[in-house]
């Protein structure tokens, strides 16, 4: 989502509740460590990271994105966390920071304990740029966990979800959203990817009814 528009329109729009589903699942799958460095890839405005950084309050949290107008929004939130700190006291501001960078690069730093991504996976016209981004970051032994999208089995189904889940939402949500279910992939084409990547030790699962959850650790 390079779009200003379309970056205002997706942190405005309420997440929260499968975003603190996720870190809680995150926390359930890997304890409540998960060590002193954690990536969030395809960060957007950060709301997987902040909610890592509250959830893991000694580790530092990084957030990716190779979209400017999500990062603005999000260095903007950190600003003002930052500002607030004092009073609020919950959010350690100091463990995030965040990261312009297109997948793959050479740029990003490996050595990660945690690498963590929320609906990225679809975004990207090569997956292996998120599977190789995965093998670049992670150190042997770091906790992985991937949830996206899946690929609705036909149109019907996909027009089911649009109205399920985004009827209430913005226009340009609504689009996003169907052209992002669309752009998803099934769970025997995660594996494929797996395989190809080396990564087979990972275990995709079906969660729901429209999401899959990449997760396990990076070899020794």
């Amino acid at each position: 989502m390079d779009g200003v528009e379309q970056a205002r329109a997706y942190a405005e729009a309420d997440f929260s509740a499968t975003d603190q589903a996720m870190v809680e699942r995150i926390a359930v799958c890997f304890g409540s460590q998960l060590g002193e460095r954690i990536v969030d890839l395809g960060c957007g405005p950060g709301n997987i990271t902040f909610r890592l950084a509250s959830r893991y309050p000694s580790s530092q949290v990084v957030g990716v994105d190779g979209s400017g107008a999500m990062l603005a929004i999000a260095i903007a939130r950190l600003d003002q966390k930052r500002q607030h700190q004092p009073q609020q006291g919950s959010l350690p501001c100091g463990s995030v920071s965040f990261e312009q960078a297109l997948l793959p690069s050479s740029r990003l730093q490996g050595g990660y304990d945690a690498v963590v991504s929320n609906s990225l996976l679809h975004h990207l016209h090569d997956p292996q740029a998120l599977w190789s981004t995965v093998h670049q970051l992670a150190a042997p032994g770091a906790a992985i966990y991937i949830k996206d999208l899946r690929r609705p089995a036909n149109q019907t189904a996909l027009e089911r979800l649009v109205t399920t889940h985004a009827a209430g939402a913005p226009a340009v949500l609504q689009h996003d959203y169907r052209q992002s279910l669309q752009a998803a992939f099934t769970a025997p084409e995660v594996e494929e990817q797996l395989r190809q990547a080396g990564l087979e030790q990972l275990l995709v699962r079906e969660l729901e009814d429209r999401y899959l959850e990449i997760m396990g650790r990076q070899s020794a």
